[in-house]
């Protein structure tokens, strides 16, 4: 798997590692709360019980004083004590309904109970009917002693069957807690450790993204310096070619025109004759016009503003696009390469206006200021594609090199290129700033919005 696969593997498992530690833990926390509800369970068995115990106590009291008395106020509070003892022991029955043994020892501590309360009520009778009978009373006494005792050893049974089960109850929510402890810090030890490898490989692809891009940067680096080199040999190629055709072609045109019309003067007048000078002459301009298309020597000798007038003139008679330009009377000279640049920018500008927009019109402005240089080139025609500008803007590409050569020459000039574009035409503007009287690198394109 990649490395991000891995660490979103280890990211999940460090989340259900944590899940399972939240889940022992509330588990935990009930299984101690139900330990500490079995205490107070048994104290209230055990307080219970104790009632209970005080309960028969207090009958054994009253019925002992009445049996030696026979005072009526003392057998009204035995009969008063005898529903609190009932009471007492039902109280018991649901108090240790969890507990089979404790149900068991409860039912015989209910029959003991019974029989004790029921030995009592007998000894009532005998002396309310034989007041004198002292042996009567003795035997059942001696009977209601031996019941007394089974009941004590009862309660204390229940007493000490609570207390085990107490301790039972304890010990396994003590293993409990510790068991969930431990499993606590291991799965927090596992959580730490998922995380930690989930950090490592995040790191590890981090660092393998900024190499790639690094080495994007480098090939971008690369392809610009490369863009740019290419740029530099078109413009020298162009212009050894225009010197070439000016001063090699164009020289031996004009001298096969030279002595076609010597020979046309010395002969009759022939129409094949007139119509080869004729060619001739229309060769030597469109030689001289494509000469000067490759590298225009007014670029050279008296500076871009100069060559932007021939260029638009001429490319407004051989398109048919009326090109408005506008720029000072003066705008002063630059230095070559950047007067290329601009004319090279202009001449793709246009040329696309031309192939392209369908516009029937054009605007060049030259704005230069102590600055900065703005060159912008207008049209209103039916604009480029919002794929294509879309393509072009985000990713500094296009379907084709116009846009994407005058980019790059910008670029390499220190300048910056902006290309607006809608259903009613485009703007293209090339930024150049000045400093100190030397142009270097544009921070800021012009912002008019295209009509």
């Amino acid at each position: 798997m990649s490395p991000r696969k891995n660490a979103q593997v280890a990211f999940a498992a460090a989340v259900v590692v944590l899940l399972l530690s939240a889940v022992s833990a509330y588990i935990t926390i009930l299984r101690l709360r139900q330990s500490a509800s079995r205490v107070v369970h048994t104290y209230q068995v055990e307080a219970a019980l104790g009632e209970l115990d005080s309960s028969l106590s207090s009958i054994s009291r009253a019925h002992t004083a009445y049996s030696i008395t026979g005072g009526e106020v003392l057998l009204q509070v035995f009969d008063t004590s005898l529903p609190v003892v009932h009471q007492k022991l039902r109280e018991v029955r649901m108090l240790t309904g969890d507990s089979p043994r404790q149900q068991a020892l409860c039912t015989r501590l209910e029959d003991l109970t019974e029989r004790r309360i029921g030995l009592f009520q007998d000894s009532i009778a005998l002396k309310k009917s034989a007041p004198l009978d002292d042996q009567g009373q003795i035997a059942l006494t001696d009977e209601s002693l031996t019941l007394a005792f089974q009941e004590a050893s009862v309660i204390a049974q229940m007493r000490q069957e609570e207390q085990r089960l107490l301790n039972v109850r304890t010990s396994n929510s003590n293993r409990l807690y510790t068991l969930t402890v431990v499993i606590l810090a291991v799965t927090f030890a596992l959580a730490i450790i998922l995380f930690f490898i989930h950090y490592k490989l995040l790191g590890s692809e981090l660092r393998a993204r900024e190499l790639a891009e690094s080495a994007a940067r480098e090939s971008e680096a690369s392809l610009r310096s490369l863009t740019s080199r290419l740029l530099q040999v078109q413009d020298e190629e162009r212009r050894k070619f225009s010197r070439e055709l000016h001063d090699s072609l164009g020289q031996y045109l004009a001298g096969v025109k030279m002595n076609l019309e010597m020979f046309s003067q010395t002969n009759p007048p022939d129409e094949l004759l007139t119509g080869a000078i004729q060619i001739l002459d229309q060769s030597i301009a469109e030689t001289r016009t494509i000469s000067h298309l490759l590298h225009p020597p007014l670029l050279d000798e008296v500076g871009f503003a100069s060559a932007a007038k021939w260029y638009v003139e001429g490319f407004s008679q051989r398109s048919g696009v009326n090109v408005e330009l506008n720029m000072p009377d003066d705008p002063g000279r630059l230095p070559k390469d950047l007067e290329l640049g601009l004319f090279r920018v202009l001449q793709e500008g246009l040329t696309n206006i031309h192939r392209h927009s369908k516009s029937a019109k054009a605007e060049v402005t030259l704005r230069a200021s102590p600055e900065n240089v703005v060159l912008q080139i207008r049209d209103y025609g039916k604009g480029i594609p919002e794929e294509l500008l879309r393509a072009f803007q985000t990713k500094g590409m296009s379907s084709g090199v116009g846009l994407t050569g005058m980019r790059e020459r910008v670029r390499e000039l220190g300048g910056q290129l902006e290309v607006q574009s809608d259903s009613s035409g485009t703007l293209i503007s090339m930024t150049l700033e000045r400093s100190s009287g030397k142009l270097k690198a544009g921070h800021e394109l012009s912002t008019h919005d295209t009509p």
